[in-house]
């Protein structure tokens, strides 16, 4: 009996030691990391952050990928604020948001994206820029908005009749990321997340060591490719943003978040199966090279003025591959939209 209580005694002080570090760290994040940008409440207690950067119109509104929030953009949307205003945002769920009240489905989260546009006061026409996922909660948007939409660019948009229920093949792969979150949320709330996330991107910044090895051989052999995958694609980000992804990696709430999106693909792939084409607005498809292209069919379902712009040097993540090219297609856009506002002024 004593020598139960003697290993259980300082069990339980390390798991309080643990949850208390956790949620200092969590705080001091919000305090160090979110102070750029603000909290817009959308209804119901629900909380978004929001970084707003630039000046004038149309504004360029980034949606990020399934697990990813705006320091996916980060770069890409400082160079674009030098010639209009932008505004990236992290989902419910993810990042520094509050936790999500819906299904992560394409149109609830362009429901809340209109909601977070009225309470923050940022005025259309919009540019919408989508990438994967992103990409279909921006296409939802426009149809349902189309009134407030100047032009869409999506990066390498989800290609729904690659995952469930259309093609049970990838369902193991959601059935892996799910595993995955089910183990990570517990260590999580515990700290020991927050504490082995943290070190291993200091070292990788200080031995200037790619985050993807670090991450990887850290991992459990059933989860190392993909854990290998984000983080490969995370080290092609700013050096400076790398503090930021490893607090919010850290957040218990970010596993809850990532959850809720794998367990909406599904229903995400019905309602967009089931969508309607982008009517009249412009839209652009940036196609990775080591990709195969969108069919003429694919991109008619998409829209009726569909251009779609190979990215050859790249992969998923264009926008990290190729930075110059997103960033000369959104300016485009932008280009063409205020050449027609000024038309229609005339």
């Amino acid at each position: 009996m004593h020598i139960a209580l003697w290993i259980l005694l300082p069990t339980l002080t390390l798991i309080l030691t643990g949850f208390v570090y956790q949620r200092i760290g969590g705080h001091r994040d919000c305090l160090r990391y979110a102070g750029a940008g603000r909290w817009v409440t959308i209804g119901e207690g629900c909380r978004l952050y929001l970084l707003e950067q630039g000046s004038g119109g149309p504004t360029v509104l980034f949606e990020a990928g399934i697990g990813a929030t705006n320091l996916n953009w980060r770069h890409i949307q400082k160079a674009v604020a030098r010639f209009t205003g932008t505004a990236s945002y992290d989902r419910g769920g993810l990042g520094f948001s509050s936790r999500c009240r819906t299904a992560r489905t394409p149109g609830n989260i362009a429901l809340e994206l209109h909601d977070l546009l009225k309470s923050a006061d940022i005025k259309p026409p919009y540019i919408l820029v989508g990438h994967s996922f992103g990409g279909l909660v921006m296409r939802r948007y426009a149809l349902l908005y189309p009134d407030e939409v100047a032009g869409v660019v999506l990066v390498d948009p989800m290609r729904c009749e690659e995952w469930p229920p259309l093609n049970p093949s990838k369902q193991s792969q959601i059935e892996l990321g799910k595993r995955l979150i089910r183990y990570a949320q517990p260590i999580a709330v515990c700290g020991l997340t927050r504490l082995a996330v943290t070190s291993l991107f200091r070292h990788s910044k200080r031995k200037k060591n790619k985050i993807s090895g670090n991450l990887a051989g850290a991992t459990v052999s059933g989860g190392r490719h993909v854990i290998s995958r984000i983080a490969g694609e995370v080290g092609k980000m700013p050096r400076e943003v790398w503090p930021v992804v490893a607090a919010h990696w850290s957040r218990p709430s970010f596993y809850e978040g990532m959850r809720s999106h794998i367990d909406s693909i599904p229903d995400t792939v019905r309602e967009m199966e089931r969508a309607e084409p982008i009517r009249e607005i412009p839209v652009m498809v940036l196609t990775p090279g080591k990709s195969s292209p969108l069919s003429a069919a694919c991109l008619s379902r998409i829209g009726d003025n569909v251009h779609q712009v190979i990215a050859p040097a790249s992969e998923h993540w264009i926008h990290l591959d190729e930075p110059d090219l997103v960033i000369g297609s959104i300016r485009e856009m932008v280009t063409a939209a205020a050449t027609e506002s000024i038309a229609a002024t005339v």
